[in-house]
């Protein structure tokens, strides 16, 4: 048993990761890029994928070994794509034109606060930006977490001292994971990065040190009567079903133009989706959440298993569990994040009346996240980007593998999407590189021109104050 306190243990865990960082610091481009690909290679290596995959299920209860192996690969493969080439040591931008030098420095010692629903993919994630950017990293996982991410490591520095990596870069707690020990460590370091826990999250606000941290999902897409509707049924099963929906990004409320409801009801059964009766929607709602929270014994588990445990007497291939909904907010439980294979579902007479929907659940739960839309009206799309409060609106995609990035559109691989102020997250995108880096502007003499009053408010006085044109010479 450790007899150390809390702050003993902490502080002798960012020593040895200030003397790596400083170690570190000194490394070349080439240097660093090793590191990353030994970071990654640790966990993409079939043999480590397979073993760390399934003990994430085996520990945490949460997802399936087949979709967590893929997750590992995919996200991880994705975010090596997203850095090839990407310079974060010495000179990394130059504007000739306003003679300004950008220089890339490490924020030194990172703590990455990490969720169960990723044991594996968010820290590495974390790892691989940090080692990015030269930087240390401690990673505080969540309690049933901690082992898989401590059998990680192992296979981690494996690979690093293949490659002649300083010691303790990377590290955990080699004790129980309390909230004790994971708020001291956000007081010791320079840099917090919280996923999972909104009271994680809170603690990291408040604990001095710059933290970013991301917000609650409870994702809804829309669905059009100009939409390609197989194609829509079929994405929305896949993103829905991957890793027994324990993604923030994963589909929780579908909205569906009442002119194609009926159709795309019957298109989602043929993906073996069921409707639930009213009687089966509400022996769910009283198992799926206890005393108005999650019931860990039946989130992130297959539709099967749910319908199985709760008697609901669906079809045997059953995948997705789908109510209809009508309202929004706590006495309407369905229109809130479920983590769990399970669709609520609204019917809606138009666009407008879609747009409104969206916009009461998002101001419910998940508000600044993302929304998606199936859709062939552009116009439409738009008007959800200016009206909507989300940081994404994510197209004519499954919304699962689109939100944190994918190899067909353009964010940022990542597990940890910022909201925005709409949930008092300190960025609005991806979490990547960037947010791990401090930037040294050099900044030369350029030719320049006195600004005159002429300039800016002439149009202005014409307008509001004529009288005073005169003194604008």
């Amino acid at each position: 048993m450790n007899n150390k306190s809390s702050t003993e243990i902490v502080q002798s865990l960012v020593l040895k990761a200030k003397k790596a960082q400083s170690i570190f610091a000194s490394f070349n481009q080439n240097q660093v890029d090793e590191v990353v690909t030994a970071v990654a290679w640790a966990l993409c290596k079939p043999s480590n994928n397979n073993k760390i995959s399934n003990l994430a299920v085996s520990q945490t209860g949460l997802g399936n070994p087949e979709d967590k192996i893929l997750k590992n690969r995919r996200k991880t493969l994705g975010l090596l794509r997203d850095l090839k080439n990407v310079k974060t040591v010495g000179i990394i931008k130059e504007d000739k034109e306003k003679k300004i030098i950008e220089i890339a420095k490490p924020v030194g010692v990172v703590a990455a606060v990490t969720p169960s629903t990723n044991p594996a993919a968010t820290p590495i994630n974390n790892i691989i930006n940090a080692l990015k950017t030269r930087n240390s990293i401690i990673v505080s996982p969540s309690p049933a977490g901690s082992k898989v991410f401590i059998d990680l490591l192992v296979l981690i520095n494996i690979e690093l001292k293949k490659i002649g990596a300083p010691k303790d870069l990377i590290q955990t707690f080699d004790c129980d994971v309390t909230k004790e020990l994971t708020n001291e460590l956000m007081k010791n370091v320079d840099l917090v990065i919280v996923t999972g826990s909104l009271n994680n999250v809170k603690e990291a606000a408040k604990s001095g040190t710059k933290a970013i941290g991301v917000g609650q999902g409870n994702v809804t897409s829309i669905i059009d009567e100009t939409a390609d509707l197989e194609d829509a049924c079929k994405k929305i099963k896949m993103s829905k079903i991957f890793d027994n929906a324990t993604s923030c990004s994963s589909e929780n409320n579908l909205i569906l133009i009442e002119e194609i409801y009926e159709k795309t009801i019957d298109l989602l059964s043929k993906e073996n989706a069921v409707l639930l009766n009213g009687n089966q929607k509400e022996i769910l709602q009283k198992n799926l959440w206890l005393n108005g929270k999650l019931n860990r014994k039946i989130i992130a588990k297959s539709a099967k298993f749910i319908s199985n445990e709760l008697n609901l007497e669906v079809s045997k291939d059953v995948q997705i569990l789908m109510v209809e909904e009508h309202g929004v907010g706590p006495n309407y439980l369905f229109s809130g994040e479920k983590l769990s294979p399970v669709l609520s579902v609204y019917k809606v007479k138009n666009f407008k009346e879609a747009k409104e929907l969206a916009k009461k659940i998002l101001n419910y739960q998940g508000i600044g996240h993302s929304i998606g839309m199936h859709t062939k009206e552009d116009e439409r799309i738009i008007e959800l980007g200016l009206d909507l409060p989300v940081c994404r609106v994510i197209v004519n995609q499954a919304h699962t593998f689109a939100t944190g990035g994918s190899f067909t559109n353009g964010l940022p691989f990542s597990l940890s999407m910022g909201c925005g102020t709409w949930q008092k997250n300190t960025i609005d995108n991806n979490l990547n590189y960037k947010h791990f880096l401090n930037i040294t502007k050099i900044s030369n003499l350029i030719p320049g021109k006195e600004a005159e009053l002429k300039e800016y408010f002439t149009d202005y006085c014409e307008k509001n104050d004529p009288e005073e044109l005169k003194n604008l010479e």
